[in-house]
């Protein structure tokens, strides 16, 4: 029995792999940018089908006063006499006076968080965003819609932005129940009002 020297088996095993053809590598990257986000952030929202919480904060007020007011006043005398014993003297004094004014208010606030959904990306890399949002509770329903443009910028680290800040914003607050039906005017006072009486 022979023995192969360990240099000739050494040079058989490096010719082997030198003849060997080396094909491509197909395994697949572990690295995907689309699911990557630095450790030290949240996720932000940046592209169609992610979401984006917006707190909803709008104060608004306005008000409208007016006044006017007018006075005339005419005066009129004459005397008559008749001979030189005596006399009679008559005067008429004729006035009017008008005053005047008026006053409208209208306040509202809203305090809200909603979810919203980006639906498109814009040239400008702007996110336009929109969602909706219904609650029903103690049997009144109250919904929620919103939609507006966001900047990058504007969203925080914990991937939230303000209602101010949303450009071309739209807020759709109604709701239906005892609730809103209670904040309305009753039909008399609807009648009174149409009437000028209130």
């Amino acid at each position: 029995m022979s023995v192969v020297p360990t240099a000739t088996r050494a040079a058989v095993a490096a010719l082997a792999v030198a003849i060997t053809p080396i094909g491509p590598a197909l395994a697949s990257d572990l690295y995907k940018p689309s699911n990557w986000s630095a450790m030290a952030s949240d996720r932000q929202a940046e592209q169609v089908g992610d979401t984006l919480t917006v707190v909803i904060y709008e104060s608004s007020s306005a008000t409208n006063s007016a006044q006017t007011g007018s006075r005339k006043n005419h005066r009129v005398s004459g005397d008559a006499r008749s001979g030189s014993t005596g006399g009679k003297s008559a005067q008429l004094n004729l006035g009017g006076e008008y005053e005047g004014s008026g006053q409208t208010g209208r306040s509202g606030k809203l305090l809200a968080q909603i979810s919203v959904t980006v639906d498109a990306v814009l040239p400008n890399g702007d996110l336009h965003v929109a969602g909706e949002q219904v609650l029903n509770i103690n049997g009144d329903r109250t919904f929620i819609r919103l939609k507006g443009r966001a900047r990058r910028n504007d969203i925080s680290r914990d991937n939230a932005i303000v209602s101010s800040r949303l450009a071309d914003v739209m807020i759709d607050y109604d709701g239906s129940g005892f609730v809103a039906r209670s904040g309305k005017p009753g039909a008399a006072a609807r009648i009174f009002n149409w009437l000028g009486l209130l």
